[in-house]
């Protein structure tokens, strides 16, 4: 799944992960996920819902807190698991992304796609909780219901930085790519081979012959 999330980035992006927020390593905190993801540059928010389903997105800018729309066009949204998928943006409009918080008037959560109260997905400031909602399709991404029920509870939620300078990602955090059984299990059953584990194995050869 690293793989083939890395490859799908444009590539002055690809090869460099850092862990920004981690459900697990953070806690569950919407005040906390916006804080660690703002003003960091292009980003992959990644979900596993409650039923199992993996799918995210990739924010293209920084995420800014405003009650405005905000990204380009190389955002789109993805699934992981139970099967790969990839959604680029139809320029139908462009809602690509979107934070706001403390507002009473407008939505307040993180979403990409679709309009207010009806995104593509959606993670809401009552942290717990999201939606993911395309009768038929997602106008922005012409994705489908990437979770496994429209309305969905995260079980974990993590945001990569990607393309900054190269750093190692972070081997200690338990992640949603390389360290869920059952995700894993899934990935395998349909032939989509995870190469986490073997990257990683290199790269650690690799410091060993160097030292």
């Amino acid at each position: 799944s690293i793989i083939y999330l890395n490859s799908n980035l444009p590539a002055e992006l690809q090869g460099h992960w850092q862990l920004l927020f981690s459900s697990r390593a953070h806690g569950e905190s919407f005040s906390r996920l916006s804080g660690q993801i703002v003003q960091k540059g292009p980003s992959l928010l990644i979900v596993k819902d409650s039923d199992d389903h993996i799918f995210g997105g990739f924010a293209s800018q920084s995420w800014d807190v405003k009650p405005q729309f905000q990204g380009d066009s190389k955002c789109f949204l993805f699934t992981l698991s139970p099967q790969l998928g990839m959604y680029t943006c139809t320029s139908y409009n462009n809602h690509y992304m979107y934070l706001n918080h403390g507002q009473q008037t407008m939505p307040n959560g993180l979403g990409m796609g679709g309009q207010h109260n009806y995104f593509g997905l959606w993670i809401d400031s009552d942290y717990g909780t999201g939606h993911s909602k395309a009768k038929p399709r997602c106008t922005t991404y012409n994705s489908p219901q990437l979770s496994g029920k429209e309305n969905f509870a995260i079980d974990v939620l993590e945001v990569w930085a990607v393309g900054a300078s190269p750093k190692k990602m972070n081997t200690k955090t338990k992640s949603i790519l390389d360290s869920d059984l059952e995700a894993q299990a899934l990935l395998e059953m349909i032939n989509k081979t995870r190469k986490s584990e073997g990257l990683r194995e290199r790269a650690d050869d690799e410091d060993d012959d160097s030292s």
